[in-house]
């Protein structure tokens, strides 16, 4: 075969497994060292890359000519489930594969169904919604009411998401859909008499929270930590974009009903009963997550566990005055750790042990407020907000990056990743 057309075979299935796995979410040291991995597989000599959020361009060198090509990612979504398998592929490569072989085990994977329905995908968004509520401090009729919300909310935007419609008018629509339905059920049950609808309005920023894109806020403070600014900065401009949206949709809401987003109805409980209802409502808050990231079911417990331990150790330690943001920071901190530790008995991921459990400590509340401060005027009241929400992300981000750096050498010694350890002195051990 000509050595053009052999090295575009070549070069086209390591792009292919790039762009899975970019569509699937993945950050952009995976998919560039999986390539990599993949390229030396099927007998490239030399492979580079660059990844951003939305495109990937890539030149391959072998038998004494190169090949260029790009993609132009569109798919913004989040698939855990096959980010696990391409990584179990891509870390139990083998030299001298062919393509045909490769491109056979990337038709089985792509074919991969979702691993659950549209049912449990919505109800998991009512579910989580409802835990994050109560740890936002919102009491029964503001969970009852953002279960509901956040279960309609879910179910548009899947059906919207599956029609290809822009990610910022979505988000906006669901914004709208969910503030709406929660201000609709709370004032049933006021007109009910079973309330005072005035001191449940703040929970209406809980009913949007399944809007927060945990995944993709996450991988890029993963990016930017690893230097990857072009992934970085994308990503960050969408989660920036797409939660702007949402934050629009429910000032709007909020201003049509004249509602306020800071009173909350004080609610006492005995010591023991709190502290096991956080574990409950964090354990459920983040197996609902993990499951809207298409998370297996075995990979939603374990991320559920160790998010709702942290999680609870984290509130009694804020509880004890110790410091908002150094407790989220040893938190991530703890959770880098112990998904580590998973995944290095596993072939799942460390992103899709970590994110579920961090995800529940992302200040999504603070940011909608400052969104609804800022449209009313109130800057002083946004900015305060919004360095809230700066420092609790950076915390996390802090966390999850000395994490990485600890376990694994590539994270603390800056390695190109087109110079990974040649496959055959690799072990089937797989490298995160």
């Amino acid at each position: 075969m000509d050595p053009h057309a052999r090295l575009a075979q070549q070069s086209a299935v390591v792009l292919r497994l790039g762009r899975l796995l970019l569509a699937a979410g993945a950050s952009s040291y995976r998919v560039k060292s999986s390539m990599a991995r993949m390229a030396k597989a099927v007998g490239i000599e030399e492979h580079r890359a660059s990844v951003s959020f939305s495109d990937i361009a890539t030149s391959a060198y072998a038998n004494g000519t190169f090949r260029t090509e790009l993609y132009e990612n569109r798919t913004f979504g989040v698939n855990a489930d096959r980010i696990d398998r391409l990584k179990a592929l891509a870390h139990n490569l083998r030299t001298d594969m062919s393509v045909e072989e490769l491109n056979s085990q990337l038709d089985e994977i792509e074919a991969t169904k979702p691993l659950y329905g549209p049912i449990v995908n919505m109800l998991a968004s009512g579910i989580a919604c409802a835990g994050f509520c109560f740890l936002n401090k919102g009491g029964w009729p503001e969970c009852l009411a953002v279960l509901f919300a956040a279960t309609v909310g879910q179910a548009l935007r899947r059906a919207t998401l599956h029609r290809k419609f822009n990610h910022f008018a979505v988000w906006l629509l669901c914004g709208l859909l969910a503030s709406s339905v929660y201000i609709g059920i709370i004032e049933l049950m006021g007109v009910a008499g079973i309330i005072d609808p005035n001191l449940y309005q703040a929970g209406i920023i809980s009913a949007i929270l399944f809007l927060i894109p945990g995944f993709p806020m996450t991988t890029a403070i993963l990016d930017l930590v690893r230097m990857d600014f072009p992934s970085a900065l994308t990503r960050s401009s969408y989660v920036l974009a797409v939660m702007a949206s949402a934050g629009v949709a429910v000032w709007a809401v909020t201003y049509t009903f004249g509602w306020s987003v800071d009173v909350h109805a004080s609610y006492q409980l005995p010591w023991a009963v709190l502290i096991a209802l956080r574990f409950f409502c964090s354990f459920i808050a983040a197996w609902g997550f993990a499951i809207l990231f298409n998370t297996p079911t075995k990979v939603c417990a374990i991320a559920a566990t160790i998010g709702a331990t942290v999680n609870t150790i984290r509130t009694i330690a804020v509880d004890a005055h110790f410091p908002w943001h150094a407790a989220v920071g040893a938190a991530a901190l703890a959770i880098g750790l112990l998904a580590a530790a998973v995944a290095s008995k596993t072939y799942y991921s460390r992103v899709s042990l970590s994110v579920p459990a961090v995800v529940i400590m992302i200040p999504g509340v603070p940011f909608y407020r400052a969104v609804t401060a800022m449209n009313n005027g109130m800057v002083t009241d946004a900015i305060s907000q919004i360095v809230q929400v700066f420092f609790v992300i950076t915390a996390i981000g802090f966390g999850l990056a000395i994490a990485r750096m600890v376990t694994d050498t590539r994270w603390i010694v800056d390695v190109p990743t087109n110079t990974l350890p040649s496959l055959e002195s690799s072990s089937r051990r797989e490298i995160r």
